[in-house]
């Protein structure tokens, strides 16, 4: 899929060549001479006088190809903690899901409508707030389509998922996820002209590996193996989902980096809701009469659509510091959280090999990112040589270039 590249709405701190940039109240660009990163050439900047910003460009430049020069900074580590949050947080929902099931609750497009009406409610609030009802309704009449296009392609992820539990096992439908690396990748490569080191094909290699021992060590001990309804079925449906998961991730990606996160979590909340009210409405109708509902199914769907919604709105950051293809790799992880979470609700026991896989995972990780520069993936090559083309927010290259010591 070709993407149009779309207008940075809040660009801040840039120093202009020749000619000075403001910006509406409603988030609207004026038209601006040619950017420069803030500090460079010796110029000083808003938050980095001393240059500092400069330095970090050039720290950045020198630091290619270097072993383990990313690794050893603090946003590495920030990175790789959050990975494990948002692993966390897909394997409760997934398991939450599970549970829904084994109550006779199976409604795959109602039950994350929910989530949508939530981020709605938190982010296209915020974003009204920021650029005035008028400002917002201009962003929806012209850029309201790109959004459609990532909400529809979300929304069907996480129907066929959810539609996968009903017929399959958690095992079976989290191994099938790794498709959705495959996705990221071929299209990251094709479209958004990523260019992929060995060590990062070595560290996906790892990692999937790592995934393998999680597989051949549930297949021994008969973890997760719950019972399948009709598993070619929730197979299909899972393989389904996770190509929907790779476009969706991909493409999220490509839009936190050049507009606001508010703006993307909010536009993605307000079409989900329509699309998936409206697929709810057609399809789930038998499912929601025959669904029982008791306390239990409330605290689930109440707790899935809390998690989820925290998930949406950490996902964005994880995009901007790292990429879609490290975003995949770190939810690899969720079957050892799955079973650890499993100890307790499917009193199901973590067999030897788990803590050899999740290292495997992790070290996986941490080769993926052994030859990347101090920026490493939060530099993206489509935003242009110095991030002109991409948002100056929390996460982003471009922040860090203005503010070398913030963390984020």
């Amino acid at each position: 899929m070709a993407h149009s590249t779309p207008k940075v709405i809040d660009n801040k701190a840039m120093e202009i060549g020749t000619s000075s940039s403001s910006s509406s109240g409603n988030g609207q660009d004026v038209a601006h001479g040619v950017p420069k990163l803030v500090g460079q050439d010796g110029q000083d900047g808003q938050d980095g006088q001393d240059g500092s910003g400069y330095v970090l460009v050039k720290a950045d430049q020198q630091s290619k190809g270097k072993w383990f020069a990313y690794v050893k900074t603090k946003q590495f580590w920030v990175v790789l903690l959050l990975g494990q949050v948002l692993s966390i947080c897909i394997t409760s929902t997934n398991t939450l899901s599970q549970l829904l099931s084994f109550e006779g609750t199976s409604i795959p497009a109602f039950q994350t409508f929910f989530n949508y009406v939530l981020l709605n409610f938190i982010y296209t609030t915020y974003t009204i707030y920021k650029y005035g009802i008028k400002g917002w309704a201009r962003l929806v009449w012209k850029d309201g389509w790109r959004f459609f296009i990532l909400a529809f392609m979300d929304v069907e992820g996480n129907y066929f998922v959810v539609l996968a539990y009903r017929y399959t096992t958690i095992l079976s439908a989290q191994l099938i996820n790794f498709w959705a690396i495959v996705i990221v990748v071929a299209i990251s490569l094709i479209f958004l002209k990523v260019r992929y080191h060995i060590t990062q094909y070595l560290g996906i290699v790892l990692c999937i590996g790592g995934m393998g021992i999680l597989f051949g060590s549930d297949h021994i001990t008969g973890n997760n193996a719950f019972p399948a309804s009709d598993q070619l079925k929730g197979d299909l449906f899972a393989l389904l989902g996770a190509t929907f998961y790779g476009l969706t991730n991909t493409f999220e990606e490509f839009l936190v980096s050049k507009r606001p996160m508010y703006e993307v979590i909010g536009q993605l909340g307000f079409w989900g809701m329509l699309i998936n009210g409206v697929q709810a409405a057609i399809f789930d109708r038998p499912s929601f009469q025959s669904a029982v509902w008791n306390g239990k199914v409330a605290g689930y769907m109440t707790g899935y659509t809390i998690i989820l919604a925290l998930f949406y709105s950490l996902a964005p950051l994880m995009f901007r510091l790292s990429s879609a293809a490290f975003f995949n790799i770190s939810l690899l992880t969720g079957n050892f959280w799955g079973v650890a979470i499993g100890v307790k609700v499917f009193h199901l026991s973590i067999h030897w090999m788990y803590p050899i896989a999740f290292v495997l995972i992790l070290v996986g990780q941490v080769i993926y990112f052994c030859r990347e520069s101090m920026l490493a993936e939060a530099n993206k090559p489509w935003l242009g040589e110095n991030q002109e083309g991409g948002v100056s927010g929390i996460g982003t290259a471009r922040r860090r270039v203005e503010k070398p010591n913030a963390i984020v």
